[in-house]
């Protein structure tokens, strides 16, 4: 995006440095052939990758193992007219390996509604996008009065 016209995009590194902070974000993903949004907590590994805990038997964990899903989180301040949106986009894969478990288990997030059967999905930082919206109100780089 051209920052005339009040945004700016922003580099892996930032996107990565604003997701960290982030307590919540949306999975994005395809529920009976239509897209579907959930909000969650989420933390995010070494690699990069999203790491999501969830119910074993939940729908979403059935959904996304081997997809490929995006995730969002962002912030804004309604009242300064400004914010950050970050997507990640990559493959959702439902953790199998005892020992990553017991790792993410340890680093992981933690569940607000815990099930007895929980497990992680992690969503392979493939490609990473962000904006920053500039704040003020602008129109093609000039600041207006409402």
């Amino acid at each position: 995006m051209d920052e005339n016209d009040g945004f700016h995009s922003l580099g892996r590194p930032e996107c990565m440095r604003l997701l960290a902070g982030a307590p919540v974000g949306r999975i994005v993903f395809t529920r009976r052939a239509m897209p579907a949004v959930l909000p969650l907590n989420f933390s995010l590994d070494a690699d990069g990758s999203v790491v999501l805990r969830t119910s074993a038997s939940s729908e979403l964990a059935r959904a996304v193992d081997g997809a490929v899903v995006a995730f969002e989180a962002d912030r804004f301040d309604a009242a300064e007219h400004s914010g950050w949106s970050v997507v990640v986009t990559g493959r959702a894969t439902v953790v199998t390996d005892p020992a990553e478990h017991e790792r993410l288990s340890r680093t992981g997030p933690r569940s607000w509604v815990t099930s007895r059967d929980e497990v992680f999905v992690t969503i392979e930082a493939s490609m990473v996008t962000g904006r920053h919206l500039v704040g003020g109100r602008t129109l093609y780089g000039m600041d207006i009065a409402l």
